[in-house]
């Protein structure tokens, strides 16, 4: 890593600025370190060396000018999810092989118009489908965290692994990531890095690819709670393209960054206490709300009653939309094709070939639930389900709670290949167990670092907030920054 790699986007935005160094410059010591790193961490599955260094000469010449933008020079990393215009976009699959779309997701247009840099396209769990990054076509992405005197390859989450990995490594000042059920904050957890899932509707997901379309959600990862603050303004906006965004106006979030807790009250819900959840986790909780006390924060012991239900519940839905969304994959008109004796029989060889065993698994779990005689005993009883527990946070919130304190992961970080968890699907699902109840009821949830593992790898806390109000979320998440510190893997690739 070189002195500009390791400067956070807050940082590097007034270096610009002051002119100590160029766009171009910051721009070639990033790719350096994917060329150097990529070969060991399969943290980005294409690398955009042309368009980075074109967009950083542009920016240099309007920071000249003194016509910086918000992000003028800073260079990111997109999920594989996003599409991005002539450039490789393929969910991690297969079976969107070569598909280069003709235009550009809203939220990493958003980027781009702020003066923000494109590095490449990062890997993830194919389709947004899995809790490790071990799904994508491309290969594991490899965390750039070890255990204390262990050569293992760990995971570093999913299914934005290969933001996470980068933002971790310095292979990116930060990255756009997507949540469905924790797929932002669980990878920042296990990675030592800051992960918001914004409100639903928040940021636009057009252009994005659909997993599940009620659940997805993008947002920031970011080194830290200032960066994931600047990241969002930019990415967040209203958009006449996904009628499920909101028209309302952004606020200044890096303004709420560092903002005092006094007075604020913060929920404990007793039902996160979780049987069998290592002491470790245990004690890092209560660790951060000594930390939020310490702070001024008042501290209330809540109850969320459905969230025992929320992780089956999710376990329906999500597979029923990802099988009505991927249905449109035929190999027809864009991607993979394999031929066959007629129209059908093509659908099928393309199907088979295209898609990996975890999203072929979620597809017939779909259809399975939506399918007539399962329809009202499956799917139309988990949005029952979803109804109650997004009434459960309205009563809390309702009752002047300002925001949740909950762990963000049961565990830290497993290895790669995990037996136990490669036999048992189920058991991979259980790492969504603290994240699935935000994305049910559509709203903001933020992973902080807050502390290492008795093996030395990052642990995090997560913070559950009101609809629309993330700006309470990156005040109280800054309180835990700053008592916890930050954390940086020690460079071994």
């Amino acid at each position: 890593m070189t002195d500009l790699t390791a400067l956070t986007i807050a940082e590097a935005r007034d270096k610009l600025r002051a002119k100590a160094f160029s766009a171009r410059e910051l721009t070639d010591a990033y790719l350096a370190a994917i060329e150097a790193a990529n070969p060991a961490l399969n943290a980005y599955v294409a690398v955009t060396q042309a368009r980075a260094t074109e967009m950083a000469a542009a920016s240099d010449a309007r920071i000249a000018r003194g016509e910086g933008r918000a992000l003028e020079g800073i260079p990111l990393g997109v999920k594989d999810l996003f599409a991005t215009e002539g450039i490789h976009t393929q969910a991690a699959s297969h079976i969107l092989d070569k598909f280069e779309p003709r235009y550009e997701s809203t939220v990493t247009a958003n980027l781009w118009a702020d003066g923000a840099v494109m590095l490449g396209k990062l890997n993830m769990d194919e389709f947004a489908m899995g809790s490790s990054n071990e799904t994508s076509h491309y290969g594991p992405v490899v965390s750039p965290w070890r255990r204390e005197g262990s050569n293992l390859d760990l995971v570093p989450g999913g299914s934005s692994g290969g933001s996470a990995a980068a933002v971790a490594a310095h292979l990116c000042a930060g990255a756009t990531a997507t949540d469905t059920g924790g797929s932002i904050r669980q990878p920042a957890a296990l990675t030592g890095t800051v992960g918001i899932k914004p409100t639903y509707g928040r940021c636009s997901r057009w252009g994005i690819v659909a997993f599940a379309s009620s659940l997805d959600q993008a947002g920031p990862l970011a080194r830290d709670v200032r960066d994931a603050a600047i990241l969002l303004k930019s990415m967040a906006s209203v958009d006449e393209k996904d009628t499920t965004s909101v028209d309302r106006p952004v606020p200044d979030y890096e303004a709420s960054v560092g903002r005092s807790v006094k007075g604020m009250r913060i929920g404990i819900p007793k039902e996160y206490r979780v049987e069998g959840m290592p002491a470790e986790i245990e004690k890092l909780w209560a660790q951060g709300i000594e930390w939020l006390r310490e702070a001024g924060a008042e501290i209330v012991d809540v109850s969320l009653p459905h969230t025992k239900y929320a992780l089956p519940a999710y376990y329906i839905v999500a597979p029923a939309e990802a099988s009505s969304n991927l249905a449109r994959y035929d190999g027809v008109r864009y991607g993979l094709r394999v031929p066959g004796r007629d129209v059908s029989e093509m659908y099928e060889n393309t199907r088979a070939a295209g898609f990996g065993r975890e999203v072929k698994r979620r597809i017939m779990i779909g259809t399975y639930v939506l399918s007539a005689g399962y329809y009202d005993a499956y799917y139309l009883q988990a949005q029952k389900v979803r109804t109650l527990i997004k009434r459960d946070f309205e009563t809390v919130f309702g009752a002047g709670v300002d925001a949740l304190l909950t762990p963000a992961t049961p565990s830290a970080a497993f290895g790669i290949a995990d037996q136990e968890m490669a036999s048992d699907p189920v058991k991979m699902y259980l790492n969504d167990i603290f994240t699935v109840t935000v994305n049910m009821a559509g709203l903001p949830g933020i992973a902080v670092p807050a502390g290492l593992s008795q093996e030395g790898t990052p642990l995090g806390l997560q913070l559950i907030g009101r609809p629309f109000d993330e700006e309470t979320l990156f005040a109280t998440a800054s309180v835990v920054e700053k008592a916890a510190g930050r954390f940086t893997p020690a460079k071994w690739w």
